[in-house]
């Protein structure tokens, strides 16, 4: 019998359980960060936006960190999701630095190798060129006791 005596026809209302899962904590991410200069004091930032954590694990490792993220198993249970060892990447991005500063430096000594000796061929035929020049403008010299005039360069009309 319904102990509702405003509607007796009428059910009582009960409140049915959410078909949802009650676990707590379970698409949550745990960042850790530790850096050799301070090992026993680690940086922990948990979130739940995928995005924002590789962002703070990326920023940490380009902090020098090496950075642990694990991804929530259920129940208090964590597990490693990925790793970034900032400092080998630190390391890594000096060494292409200097390598790129390398290739650099010898591409400009090949350059200013290659325009010195364009400098010093210029220079040897601008000599040359002036030495043939002082040659065409001398005089033709009397070569043979016949009085004969010989010139150093004829044209092909004077043949």
């Amino acid at each position: 019998m319904n102990r509702n005596s405003k509607h007796p026809d009428r059910a009582p209302h009960r409140r049915r359980a959410s078909a949802g899962d009650r676990t707590k904590n379970s698409k949550s991410f745990r960042i850790t960060g530790s850096w050799d200069r301070r090992p026993d004091r680690p940086w922990v930032k948990a979130t739940q936006d995928r995005k924002a954590v590789r962002r703070i694990a990326r920023g940490m490792a380009e902090q020098g960190a090496y950075v642990i993220v694990e991804q929530h198993a259920g129940h208090g249970q964590w597990a490693t999701w990925f790793e970034v060892d900032g400092p080998a990447l630190l390391a890594g991005r000096r060494r292409a630095a200097a390598e790129e500063r390398r290739r650099i430096e010898e591409q400009q000594r090949a350059a200013a190798e290659t325009e010195a000796a364009r400098r010093t061929a210029a220079e040897r035929s601008e000599r040359e060129r002036a030495g043939l020049a002082r040659l065409m403008t001398r005089p033709p010299v009397v070569r043979e006791q016949c009085g004969r005039r010989e010139a150093r360069h004829v044209t092909g009309a004077q043949r």
